[in-house]
């Protein structure tokens, strides 16, 4: 059966993302997916997609809103975009998304399917049942709204599909992973992510097998008019069901400001003391280069630990906020200079790797190392006093936020 990896609570946001951050997301995005491909094989880059606490620190080191329903669409639209002109290279395909483009998934798996050989037609199948299944079999209040099915080209696949409930301003993220699936109507869930909110009907759990049959015999056997004196008959007696087996749980909180209480300090203490000891010594020739100096080696930090690191890791998604900042200048404006600057240098050590040259994809990962091997010994600045240095350092890193650069508000408060 396929593995379930835990749940989420994620606030409905809604909004847009800017075009100069869209911009660089798609090819951070694209980048980060090429080293994983490059290391560890396309399957466990399929895996990653289909861990929710992976997928969510994917979206916030891109620059995302660390806690939001929005990393969702913006991820699966980044993806979508970077990886396109790598598809034959890469063998990587992003179909669907949100609204109308959800409804093309099945049109666009056919297509793909004849140009690189697999059956699209029984994967549009696949993507119509995985929508079916998350909003019919499994019914806890959230209206699908996104599907995203990434696909490789030996017809391996994971879904990312997110629903909402309006009333209550949450989204529920659902996510399918097609290695060892055996039935798309019992279990079928790589991870389902939301806020526990009361009873869920849910027949795609194992032990609704019966459940199933059953109901087909009564409609069968008592049509719909004795199906519903039998359900006004159960209603007078039935007994609380049993409780479901707990899954672990992300708590995306609804404040938008990074609290120490995101925050496993240690690792990001770990992070700051690897970038002072690992950075001159594996960034020689890459600190040569105009504008990559030590607050760019941060950030491919946290970019070597997207990359490298274990399912663990990935329980603090705010830390990885720290990366580059937030669009909504949560935890601190995006620093679009050093984002730029990691591009960069991701990008040349990715076409490196491909020509056999892998020193500067191994010196990110040595970089990653190290942070995990400093931060059980390390201690460093509050999380408040790091944000407040970022913030102050700001401008001169290319501060840039949905409420314009950071230059300008500076001046604009100056001027007050």
């Amino acid at each position: 059966m396929a593995r379930r990896a835990g749940s989420a609570d994620l606030p409905l946001h809604n909004g847009r993302v800017p075009p100069w951050l869209a911009e660089r997301m798609a090819k951070l995005g694209a980048v980060i997916a090429a080293a994983i491909i490059h290391h560890y094989g396309r399957d466990e880059l399929l895996r990653r997609l289909a861990h929710p606490f992976w997928f969510h620190s994917f979206g916030a080191v891109m620059g995302m809103d660390w806690h939001s329903s929005g990393i969702t669409t913006s991820v699966i639209g980044a993806l979508k975009r970077g990886l396109e002109p790598q598809a034959g290279e890469l063998g990587l395909h992003v179909c669907g998304g949100r609204g109308r483009h959800s409804r093309r998934t099945p049109d666009e798996l056919v297509a793909i399917g004849e140009a690189v050989g697999f059956d699209g037609v029984a994967l549009a199948r696949a993507s119509r049942l995985v929508a079916k299944v998350d909003s019919a079999a499994v019914q806890d209040g959230f209206d699908l709204y996104l599907h995203g099915f990434i696909v490789a080209d030996d017809g391996r696949w994971v879904v990312v599909q997110q629903g909402m409930n309006g009333d209550s301003r949450q989204a529920r993220r659902y996510h399918w992973l097609s290695e060892d699936l055996s039935s798309f109507v019992e279990t079928p869930h790589a991870a389902i992510e939301g806020e526990r909110q009361g009873e869920i009907v849910n027949l795609t759990d194992r032990r609704a097998a019966a459940s199933r049959d059953g109901q087909l015999d009564l409609l069968r056997d008592l049509g719909p008019d004795g199906i519903a004196r039998e359900v006004a008959a159960l209603d007078r007696k039935q007994a609380p069901p049993p409780a479901q087996p707990l899954l672990p749980h992300l708590a995306m909180p609804a404040h938008h400001d990074v609290r120490p209480a995101d925050v496993m300090i240690r690792r990001l203490h770990g992070t700051l003391a690897a970038v002072a000891d690992r950075g001159p010594a594996d960034f020689a020739e890459l600190l040569l280069v105009p504008g990559v100096g030590a607050r760019t080696v941060r950030a491919l930090a946290m970019v070597a630990e997207v990359v490298h690191g274990a399912p663990c890791r990935f329980a603090d998604p705010a830390r990885f906020s720290l990366a580059h900042g937030g669009k909504d200048r949560h935890p601190f404006p995006v620093a679009t200079t050093v984002y730029d600057q990691t591009i960069s240098v991701m990008r040349s050590a990715v076409e490196a790797a491909k020509l056999g040259e892998s020193e500067r994809l191994d010196a990110v990962r040595r970089l990653d190392d190290q942070s995990r091997r400093l931060e059980a010994h390390v201690s460093g600045r509050s999380l408040p006093a790091h944000i407040a240095r970022e913030f102050q350092r700001s401008p001169s890193y290319g501060g840039r936020s949905v409420f314009g650069w950071e230059r300008d508000l500076a001046a604009a408060e100056a001027r007050r």
